[in-house]
C-alpha cells in the first residue's frame, strides 16, 4: 500500500550569490494516512521548505515527492494548483480571510474558485462549521469573530475542500496561549476523526501535541518518532539545560523562512 506522503532523497538548493545553500539536503521521509505529524525545526532547518514542497507549493531541485502514490515532484504550476485543490487544506498563522465576506461565504471561496456548483458548495461549507461549532456564526462577518474563532474558521475553510491532507503551519502563532491550546485540541480532535494532519512549527511545546515528530536541522532530518520520546524535543549540539533535560522552546515570534 503507498504511504500519502513520500519523499525520496530530496534536496532543495537556492544559489545565493557564491554560496551554495542546501535548504533541504537529501531527506527521506513518508506520512501515512490518519497520522498527526509535527515538522519541527528552528530558523534555517529546512522545515518551511519542506512545508512548500509537501503543500505543492515548490518542487524539489532533485528527489521526488508522491502524493497519494501521484509523483508530483516534477509537475508544472497549473498541476501543481489543480492537486493543491483537490488534495490538500491549508492553515496558516494568519487566517486570510476577506473581511467583507460574511463567514460561510469565507469558507465556500475556495470551492467556488475549484468549479463547485452552488447547493454542494453551501452544503459543504456549512458541515465544515458545524464540525468547528461555528455554525451559528455563519452570517458574521470576520470583524465579529475573536482570534481564535477566525482561525476555527480558516480550519473549516480548509475542510470544506474535503482534502486528504490538512497542511497546518504555525496555526497558534497569532493566538494568546489558551486560544492556541484550544486550536491544537481541535487538530487532535480532527486527526482522532481520521484526518490526517500535518504541523508545522518551531515550538516544541506544540510540536508535542502531535503523536509524530520529524525534526529538521540544517536541512537534514535528525529525528523522526514518537512525540513523547524525550529525544524528540532535545536538539544536539545545543544548550539542553532547560526544565527535566529538555531544550528551552524558541520565544514566539522567532520564526522566519527556512
Amino acid at each position: 500500500m503507498a504511504h500519502l506522503i513520500e519523499l525520496r532523497n530530496v534536496y532543495k538548493i537556492y544559489q545565493m550569490g557564491a554560496e551554495t545553500v542546501h535548504a533541504l539536503d537529501g531527506i527521506n521521509l513518508t506520512i501515512d494516512e490518519g497520522e498527526f505529524v509535527a515538522i519541527v525545526g528552528q530558523s534555517g532547518s529546512g522545515k518551511s521548505t519542506a512545508m512548500n514542497i509537501i503543500g505543492c507549493l515548490d518542487v524539489p531541485t532533485s528527489g521526488t515527492y508522491h502524493l497519494g502514490g501521484v509523483d508530483v515532484s516534477t509537475m508544472k504550476d497549473d498541476q501543481q494548483a489543480e492537486i493543491r485543490n483537490k488534495m490538500l487544506g491549508f492553515i496558516f498563522q494568519q487566517y486570510n480571510l476577506i473581511p467583507k465576506l460574511t463567514v460561510q461565504e469565507n469558507v465556500e471561496l475556495p470551492l467556488l474558485y475549484a468549479g463547485v456548483g452552488a447547493e454542494e458548495r453551501h452544503h459543504r461549507a456549512l458541515r465544515s462549521l458545524e464540525r468547528v461549532g461555528l455554525a451559528d456564526k455563519r452570517k458574521n462577518l470576520p470583524s465579529q469573530l475573536s482570534g481564535g474563532q477566525q482561525q476555527r474558521v480558516s480550519i473549516a475553510r480548509a475542510l470544506a475542500g474535503e482534502p486528504s491532507v490538512i497542511l497546518a503551519d504555525e496555526p497558534t502563532g497569532a493566538l494568546d496561549s489558551r486560544t492556541g491550546r484550544e486550536v491544537l485540541a481541535f487538530l487532535q480532535k480532527l486527526n482522532a476523526e481520521g484526518d490526517t494532519v500535518v504541523l508545522i512549527t518551531h515550538d516544541n511545546s506544540i510540536a508535542v501535541k502531535a503523536k509524530r515528530i520529524i525534526r529538521l536541522q540544517d536541512g537534514k532530518i535528525i529525528y523522526d518518532g514518537d512525540a513523547h520520546d524525550p529525544r524528540a524535543v532535545v536538539q544536539p549540539e545545543e544548550d539542553t539545560e532547560g526544565i527535566d533535560g529538555f531544550a528551552d522552546p524558541a520565544p514566539a515570534g522567532e520564526e522566519a523562512q527556512a
